[in-house]
């Protein structure tokens, strides 16, 4: 009895000690605050679980010949293109080309996305010559359901505020077609058989579920009941993912949580931020949104800060590529949202590529190539004093 007792005392004993010496040589947690993943706060536990469940399928779900993907692809998993949900790294650029018409119909049989990796037996895909193409780097996903639910009246006053913007700016939606896959809202707008689109480069894409079943096909070859087309035969096959799992990783992209900034009682930040609505970032890069109604109450009618107006914006000759989406032009591009930028190069291998393609490797640098309906507010910018400049960094380095 008596060594019994010693030996669950030593045990005991033991356990504290191994305990204690982990917590000393682990590093500790990063702060929510530096991570952009994660689910939004007040989820059900039947949505906390939806969310699991998705987060396995996108971050977790390797496909492979045996398990559908391509023949030919981009990637062989979501997660492979949005590490920690950021954004991507010029290894995972994808290449969209064509021209798109009036149905949205790519002129390219085979658009409007190169699959530049195959099987072995299979070749790549490569660009006709002479086609227009644009590389996109993946973008971060961390508060996608908060921009999903922005009403469509709210972007319309956006650009009708624009039509008396003093410094040029003249942002409008892209007005798309949809994939048959695709049923619009009951309420949305429509405009010769187009709808208002949201989501991408070039703001092409309608929502979320219209997103994930493109990404599935077009980035990794995978066919589901929505889209069961095939990328390489152009031939409807058996579907290679389910339903369930297409729903859970919507589920899952609408519920991460939104960036939460940091820093935010640095005076440089704080000045930062004064400056970014003086010279005029602000005009585009709207600070404030709101969401709608949604059956996620987490979601609902909530005020969020992602600094983008979804809406299309003329960028100058200097950054157009000669590709269109929707009712885009060759030179306009969404405005991409700020929240998380200071938190890009975690996912980027430790540097910055941004811009619709990743050229730009500073913020400095991305600013500097802003021209078309930015350039009133780029050339506000280098007239600050250097040191101002450095504050309004600062305050972009803290979303």
């Amino acid at each position: 009895m008596y060594k019994r007792y010693v030996l669950v005392i030593t045990f005991l004993f033991l356990a504290v000690i191994f305990t204690v010496s982990c917590e000393k040589i682990l590093p500790p947690s990063p702060a929510n605050d530096e991570l952009l993943d994660g689910p939004v706060e007040g989820l059900t536990t039947a949505q906390a679980a939806q969310h699991h469940a998705g987060d396995v399928a996108f971050n977790d779900q390797v496909f492979t010949r045996e398990t559908g993907l391509g023949p030919i692809f981009v990637a062989t998993s979501c997660g492979s293109c949005h590490a920690g949900d950021g954004k991507g790294h010029p290894f995972s650029t994808l290449t969209r080309f064509g021209i798109n018409d009036s149905l949205g119909r790519n002129e390219f049989d085979n658009g409007p996305q190169l699959q530049n990796r195959a099987l072995p037996g299979y070749m790549p895909e490569q660009l006709p010559p002479g086609t227009p193409f644009a590389s996109f780097t993946p973008p971060a996903n961390t508060g996608l359901g908060f921009l999903e639910l922005v009403s469509e009246d709210d972007l319309l006053a956006m650009a009708a505020a624009n039509t008396t913007n003093p410094d040029g700016v003249r942002g409008h939606p892209n007005w798309s077609a949809l994939p048959t896959f695709v049923s619009p809202n009951p309420n949305s707008y429509t405009q010769n058989g187009r709808y208002i689109t949201r989501f991408g480069k070039k703001a092409a894409t309608y929502n979320l579920f219209h997103q994930t079943v493109q990404a599935y096909n077009q980035d990794i070859g995978i066919t589901s009941t929505f889209n069961p087309s095939d990328v390489y035969s152009h031939l409807d096959i058996d579907p290679e993912v389910s339903d369930k799992i297409v729903r859970d990783v919507i589920f899952y992209l609408q519920t991460l949580k939104a960036p939460i900034q940091r820093n935010q009682s640095d005076p440089d930040v704080i000045q930062g931020g004064a400056l970014f609505a003086q010279v005029g970032c602000e005009s585009c890069h709207k600070q404030t949104l709101t969401t709608g109604f949604s059956p996620v109450e987490a979601l609902s009618n909530k005020q969020f800060h992602p600094y983008t107006d979804l809406l299309l914006h003329d960028m100058g000759p200097g950054l157009d590529d000669g590709l269109i989406e929707g009712t885009s032009k060759t030179s306009e591009w969404r405005t991409p949202p700020l929240w998380g930028l200071g938190l890009s190069k975690n996912s980027q291998g430790g540097k910055y590529f941004l811009l619709h393609d990743g050229r730009a490797k500073s913020i400095d640098e991305a600013i500097q190539l802003h021209g078309g309906e930015a350039a009133t507010a780029k050339n506000k910018f280098n007239a600050l004093k250097a040191a101002e400049r450095q504050q309004l960094i600062k305050y972009l380095e803290s979303l």
